[in-house]
């Protein structure tokens, strides 16, 4: 079994961005540069011959090419964060784009939760109660406007997520060129 997910890598500038914001928020645990992205999907854990299915769905036409604009902070949990993430402007080009990717996973078999896609970066993730929603806004406060110009994504990554005691380790498993 593979845990996998497909996602969109950042563009350097972007990340570089990203970056400097998780050092401005001052997070104890943020997400490693590295492993900055864009889920389109989580997959879960997946046999290899689902992941090969899907893979001949994902390369049977061609995919679109979407635009990444940073657009603000956010939080998931509410009261309770679980999360804090930069927002991506909407491109209709990465909502079509994270359809087939949808589409190809159920495809292929790929039971997927079923939810509204937001399109965010994880900076960092957050145990229950380790921080209160107020600190955190107070911090998301001290950054500023968190905006950057449009970014054409040339490809989308099926990765292999390895979970570790020191974090995950993510590993390209498959590339998909994108068309403009």
């Amino acid at each position: 079994m593979i845990r996998a997910f497909l996602a969109l890598p950042l563009p350097d500038a972007m990340r570089n961005r990203l970056t400097i914001v998780q050092h401005t928020l001052r997070l104890d645990d943020p997400v490693p540069a590295e492993n900055l992205h864009v889920t389109l999907a989580f997959l879960g854990e997946q046999p290899e011959p689902k992941l090969e299915e899907m893979h001949l769905f994902l390369t049977a036409r061609p995919l679109p090419m979407p635009v990444l604009r940073l657009a603000g902070l956010g939080v998931f949990g509410g009261n309770a964060p679980r999360n804090i993430h930069a927002c991506l402007a909407p491109d209709p080009r990465l909502t079509a784009l994270q359809a087939r990717v949808v589409q190809a996973a159920r495809g292929a078999g790929i039971a997927l939760e079923r939810r509204k896609f937001v399109p965010h970066v994880t900076l960092a993730r957050f145990a229950k109660h380790e921080v209160s929603a107020e600190t955190l806004a107070a911090a998301m406060q001290t950054v500023g406007r968190v905006h950057s110009d449009a970014h054409s994504v040339p490809e989308m990554v099926l990765y292999r997520s390895t979970l570790r005691k020191d974090g995950a380790v993510y590993d390209a498993l498959a590339e998909y060129p994108l068309t403009a």
